[in-house]
């Protein structure tokens, strides 16, 4: 049996300029990467979701009739093994905590080079996320506290879980990856192998089903596991 990491993803292109996802299909397809269906809008990017159960969804966050927010949210919680990459103008869009909190596994500009757009569709059909650490932390620092949490589009929900769940070591391996570290920044700073750090990592997402480390970064800050302008020096994971 091919697995999903053998094969090439199926993708889903969501926007609401006919150019754009003419070309992200043409820059895909050349790459061998298969891209499934379009869709306009956010309504029917649902519902082509629901259809075509695709592994990969790039999502234009201004759309009409439904925003690319409130989409992936919908297409998240219908089919959680589906991927959702955030396009948007603009760097740092306001949006994209939202989009994070939501479960969405990264961004990209829509000025993305070809090269990058087939790089990051592949990156997040393996289950990693598409922003590093330190680019995630640096978003959430700045619109955590910021961002209206009512309003039209701009529900956030939280992804709090139960920390109860975790071991110390796990909590405090989920602390400093809320502070922007990577595995092997993991690896020095708790004098540990790489390979212990990944299997501690493996399992705070599987006890707090979540998706990626962009999540877990969302998940510290909304739980005050870390604050904006706290640094991996400063980590108190028993706090």
């Amino acid at each position: 049996m091919t697995t999903r990491t053998e094969r090439a993803p199926r993708v889903v292109i969501a926007d609401d300029q006919e150019l754009v996802r003419t070309g992200f299909r043409l820059i895909l397809t050349a790459r061998g990467i298969d891209v499934v269906g379009e869709a306009s809008d956010g309504a029917e990017a649902v519902a082509t979701v629901r259809r075509l159960r695709p592994d990969v969804v790039l999502m234009d966050i201004r759309m009409p009739a439904m925003d690319g927010l409130e989409a992936a949210r919908r297409i998240l919680a219908q089919a959680p093994d589906c991927r959702v990459i955030m396009l948007t103008t603009f760097d740092l869009d306001h949006y994209i905590y939202a989009a994070l909190a939501a479960g969405a596994s990264g961004f990209l500009l829509k000025d993305v080079t070809p090269a990058h757009l087939a790089a990051a569709v592949r990156l997040v059909d393996t289950g990693d996320a598409l922003l590093a650490p330190s680019i995630t932390r640096r978003l959430v620092e700045r619109f955590a506290l910021s961002t209206p949490r009512t309003g039209p589009g701009l529900a956030t929900p939280a992804v709090h879980r139960d920390l109860a769940a975790l071991t110390p070591r796990e909590r405090e391996v989920l602390t400093l990856m809320g502070r922007g570290l990577s595995n092997t920044e993991l690896a020095q700073k708790l004098t540990l192998s790489e390979a212990t750090v990944k299997t501690h990592v493996a399992r705070i997402f599987a006890k707090l089903t979540l998706r990626d480390r962009a999540q877990a970064v969302v998940l510290a800050y909304e739980t005050g596991l870390v604050s904006p302008g706290d640094s991996a020096d400063t980590a108190n994971p028993c706090r």
